[in-house]
């Protein structure tokens, strides 16, 4: 294993060592935490619906100490009933004054991360927020009397829940209003929750020069959190912060970070947490998101600790992030100090690596973070312990993020004894380590079941309690959907749409009404049926084919049925970019409002069909999406209902042919027709070998499928064929961009670096729409 510890004195392995004295009488700052958001866009909603063991498996890679990542922030979006990136957050209080403290599964969340970690923080913060707020009609003001209230309001429930909320933020990503602040603390003092401090702005760095002349301002502020302040979506290489902000003698957060795959994004994440404190004395560093544990179509798929995308297999798959996260929180806590003179870069160059030295509230314990990850040679660092630090063992941690074996991954490297409080690392490049004193810590054990597609016919009457208001499966992308009783004068539990006005946006998306979509993303044939009663006069609709969804909800590829109180019916289309294409239309005897009514969508191949109450009322043809998963909508923000949601599988069908790459004259063929066999490009020659056979989601040669390598999900793991066995590795959903998406990590099928040489081994990637990603299927 890399990173050798060697006595005092030892040949180095670079003649610029780099020499480090841990002096306990020379602190510096005082160590926030780090942590995690959950929301930002339902990147958690699937997370609660997975089954036991895995749920609580999950749980633990994320909270439990010692385990994990060992979050000690989870930062909570307060709900808005609007689109905040991949998914809407519902609110505690759709309508003015009416508030239900058990709206979403943040609280769930919560209660589920304290039980694991009592000493956990809690940080809250809006992205958007219901339409009531502000006065003003459809969309609100948010900087008004109204959303202090709210979050007032708010701040009730998460008492109620009995949570602490330690921090409090205004608006994500929107500015920020002084007098808005200064309302917002004066409330909070009010109200009795004087301890939880406010975080201004959770955007740029001019929140800084706004509270250096302004004294009220900056007394109303107790830290100044700032996104991406290392870059979005860079390397994390340098992260500074300006002068001003450092004079304010506030806390200074990276209170957004991340943004990065759960894999690929590991070694920015790695950089971001040292360099925020090296470049800009930011002392907590806040991943963006928590989890993947969303539909593999939209956006952001893969970012978060982890990936759980399949709750109802309860596959999963814990990212390297995780890992380099548990360098830091596993051997330290909030409230330690940094030893300022016991960090820095090593042998002065950034290019080497960087490390940072904490020391304990005991004033004995120490841990030291290094990462090496741009070094191209081994190099050695010497440290030398005083002031009061213990002089005893130090245990050494690893993670070799040049690896894609998980068995490399945050190892127990070893023990040593110092000599007269000197010892010397031997640092290998591509690397995090800890040097410790503290003990305690571990590694996760918990191996997921494989990934399976979910299967139909699927059915839910609404009347089986989920884990929260929301159904199982089911994610809102904008309005809030809920099970309550039945209306119209039907029994038991139905899902309503409870928004009744437009919320306050975070997003810009043109088209913006509320839907929910669940299921898999490779289902081709089916009809998808539901129950609806019009509370008013409005428009409902089914989806089906629902697939790739644009950034922050501006776009679907989906199919719908739309039908009106007034007997109106459509089948549309929309595609990524929210156009809207007719297919079909017509008028039946108008349904009226507060009556139940069956609505169908059938998905025959190239025919859609169109039924209400058992009638055919129309059909159509169109090629554009042969794959996805389903889901209900509203076309506006009324509140109408849906009951016996279902979904009926139609006939498969099957193609014969080669899969044909965009760059010119190369296909796709396994290198033998057996299970093992790497699939390739080779020049198309029309022979057998390059036939393949597809059904439904399935590839197949010679009787064998089309396989991500061991279930794998990060990038770069390459395809081969494989023994059938139904997983969702072996499922694959065709994008209208050409492009082939594995249903279980939402990578594309990706010919590397759009190489075109006989031989070149396929893998998957982040899908970018690249010739090198599109095919043509048999």
């Amino acid at each position: 294993m890399g990173g050798l510890i060697a006595p005092s004195g030892a040949q180095a392995a670079t003649p610029t060592p780099t020499a480090v004295t841990i002096d306990g009488t020379k602190p510096g700052l005082t160590f926030d935490g780090v942590g995690a958001i959950s929301g930002g866009g339902g990147n958690s909603r699937l997370l609660v619906d997975y089954p036991e063991p895995q749920r609580s498996q999950l749980l633990d890679y994320l909270f439990k100490p010692g385990y994990g990542a060992s979050l000690q922030v989870l930062k909570l979006e307060i709900g808005g009933d609007t689109n905040s990136t991949d998914g809407a957050e519902p609110s505690i209080e759709h309508t003015r004054g009416t508030v239900d403290c058990n709206q979403g599964y943040e609280w769930w969340l919560a209660d589920q991360a304290k039980a694991r970690n009592p000493d956990i923080k809690f940080y809250g913060l809006s992205w958007g927020a219901p339409g009531w707020i502000g006065n003003t009609g459809s969309g609100g003001h948010f900087w008004s009397q109204d959303s202090v209230n709210y979050l007032m309001d708010w701040m009730g429930c998460a008492t109620r829940h009995h949570l602490n909320v330690s921090y409090l933020g205004g608006w994500n990503e929107r500015g920020f209003d002084k007098a808005w602040y200064e309302n917002l603390k004066s409330a909070l003092v009010a109200r009795g929750y004087g301890a939880t401090k406010v975080v201004a702005a959770d955007d740029t760095w001019d929140v800084a020069d706004a509270m250096a002349t302004d004294p009220a301002f900056k007394n109303a502020v107790d830290v100044v959190g700032v996104h991406y302040p290392c870059g979005y979506m860079s390397d994390f290489s340098s992260c500074p912060s300006p002068a001003n902000a450092q004079a304010l003698g506030k806390p200074l957060w990276a209170s957004e970070n991340g943004s990065e795959d759960a894999d690929g994004g590991a070694p920015a994440v790695a950089r971001g947490i040292n360099r925020g404190y090296l470049d800009g004395k930011m002392t907590s560093f806040i991943n963006w998101p928590v989890i993947a544990s969303l539909y593999p179509d939209l956006f952001f798929s893969t970012d978060g600790m982890s990936i759980a995308n399949q709750p109802w297999s309860g596959t999963y798959s814990i990212g390297k992030t995780t890992w380099v996260t548990a360098h830091t929180t596993q051997f330290t806590k909030p409230g330690w100090r940094y030893i300022d003179s016991a960090s820095g870069y090593l042998g002065g160059a950034r290019t080497n690596g960087s490390y940072v030295t904490l020391k304990g509230v005991n004033n004995r314990d120490y841990s030291t973070v290094i990462e090496t990850l741009d070094a191209t040679a081994a190099q050695t660092a010497s440290f030398t312990v005083k002031g009061g630090l213990s002089t005893g063992n130090v245990h050494v941690w690893s993670t070799d993020l040049n690896s894609t074996n998980p068995a490399d991954w945050f190892v127990h490297q070893q023990d040593v004894t110092p000599a007269h409080g000197t010892y010397t690392l031997t640092l290998q490049p591509g690397r995090v380590y800890t040097v410790t004193t503290t003990t305690g810590q571990g590694k996760g054990t918990a191996t997921p079941p494989p990934a399976a597609p979910m299967k139909l016919p699927y059915a839910d009457g609404f009347e089986t309690p989920a884990t929260t208001t929301s159904p199982k499966y089911f994610a809102d992308m904008n309005g809030a959907f809920q099970t309550v009783a039945c209306g119209g004068g039907r029994t038991g539990t139905c899902l309503r749409q409870m928004a009744p006005t437009r919320p306050i946006n975070w997003t810009d998306e043109p088209y913006n009404a509320p839907y929910t979509m669940m299921g898999d993303g490779s289902w081709s044939n089916y009809t998808v049926t539901a129950d609806t009663m019009f509370e008013q006069s409005s428009t409902v609709e089914l989806l089906g084919r629902v697939n790739q969804q644009g950034r922050n909800n501006n776009g679907l590829n989906a199919y719908h049925l739309r039908v009106s109180d007034t007997g109106a019916w459509s089948i549309d289309k929309s595609d990524t970019s929210w156009h809207f294409t007719t297919l079909a239309s017509g008028t039946t005897t108008a349904l009226g409002t507060g009556r139940w009514h069956t609505v169908a969508l059938t998905l025959d191949n190239a025919t859609l069909t169109a039924s209400i109450d058992g009638t055919a009322v129309g059909s159509t043809t169109d090629t554009s999406f042969t794959n996805g998963r389903a889901g209900l909508g509203v076309t506006g923000y009324q509140t109408d209902q849906f009951d016996n949601f279902a979904l009926t599988p139609g006939t498969p069908t099957t193609h014969t042919g080669p899969i044909a790459s965009a760059l010119p004259g190369t296909c796709a063929r396994p290198t033998a027709g057996t299970s093992g066999a790497a699939v390739q490009l080779w020049a198309c020659d029309g022979s057998a070998q390059q036939v393949w056979t597809r059904t439904n989601g399935t590839l197949t040669h010679n009787g064998k499928c089309l396989d991500v390598t061991g279930g794998g999900t990060a990038n770069g793991t390459p395809v081969e064929l494989w023994d059938c066995n139904g997983g969702a590795n072996q499922q694959w959903a065709p994008q209208p961009d050409g492009s082939l998406m594995s249903a279980q990590s939402g990578r594309c099928l990706d010919d590397p670096a759009g190489a075109t040489a006989d031989g070149t081994p396929l893998e998957i990637w982040d899908c970018n729409g690249g010739a090198n990603q599109r095919w043509t299927l048999p």
